[in-house]
């Protein structure tokens, strides 16, 4: 099992990290911790990390920020992914944000609060329902961000939160290097998705692949973790690396210990007993 995969023209580990918990609560406002955030970014640069997720609508503007403060000058090998197509209100709801000039300030705002003169890769992300991905046209906001990567703002696109349809519709319109949507061990809609992607060697990148805001609660996983010496959450990113070999991960954490223990779920094998229990999750 590899641990890198091409995203864009860029070869990545497959293990990367997710910045949006750097934020305050609700992913709203600064972190109650600003020391903290600043060295779980150099950490898991210093440990080998060469992806970072990240949105300008985190905070807002509060986790790019932080990126930048902590990371540059940035490595030559990292590649931070950022995403489009929602605002925050003064209260913290997520506001779709899919104008041609929503999106371009978008693109404008990521690139100023990370420090970049091109933004890596972009996901826009469908708001056609915040949640789980729906049906519908995402062609004019695609559009729009396939303007700004020939004006040279932005190398390569992504698409979130979308369905197989999308994606396909998508190709038509520019090149996308990656799709982000929602899986994990016991979320598994996009198992099809995944082995399609991996044919064409696009990335598949889970968000929420410990839950998200309501933790993974197994018995299966935890019996596995302990069987294993393993932490339940690392049985489940260690599965998400074995899934597919187009799978990339970015766990998120404010937190120095926890970033540790993700990592080494990397190193983490899984006996075929433990994969057969574990398939059970989700039926």
């Amino acid at each position: 099992m590899s641990n890198s995969y091409k995203l864009g023209d860029r070869t990545v580990k497959r293990l990367g990290y997710g910045a949006m918990q750097l934020a305050g609560p609700g992913v709203f406002g600064p972190p109650k911790d600003h020391a903290a955030a600043l060295a779980v970014l150099r950490e898991a640069v210093a440990s080998g990390i060469d992806h970072i997720d990240t949105s300008d609508f985190y905070g807002p503007h509060v986790t790019n920020q932080i990126i930048r403060e902590a990371l540059h000058p940035y490595p030559d090998d990292l590649v931070i992914v950022t995403k489009i197509s929602a605002r925050r209100g003064a209260d913290g709801s997520w506001i779709p944000a899919f104008s041609r000039q929503e999106l371009t300030q978008a693109v404008h705002d990521n690139l100023r609060n990370l420090g970049l003169d091109v933004l890596e890769v972009v996901n826009l992300r469908s708001m056609l329902n915040p949640h789980h991905p729906v049906e519908g046209s995402l062609e004019a906001p695609l559009t729009v961000l396939a303007d700004l990567q020939r004006q040279g703002l932005v190398r390569h696109i992504g698409l979130s939160n979308v369905t197989p349809t999308q994606i396909a519709d998508g190709r038509r319109i520019c090149n996308i290097v990656c799709v982000q949507n929602l899986y994990n061990i016991s979320h598994r809609a996009d198992d099809a998705l995944i082995d399609d992607l991996a044919h064409d060697g696009i990335p598949y990148v889970p968000y929420f692949p410990l839950g998200g805001f309501t933790p993974l609660q197994s018995t299966t996983l935890s019996a596995v973790a302990a069987r294993l010496d393993a932490t339940p959450m690392q049985v489940a990113l260690a599965w998400l690396l074995h899934r597919a070999p187009n799978i990339l991960l970015i766990p998120g954490t404010s937190s120095v210990v926890h970033l540790r223990e993700n990592l080494a779920a990397a190193d983490l094998a899984l006996p075929e007993d433990a994969l057969r229990e574990l398939e059970g999750i989700a039926a």
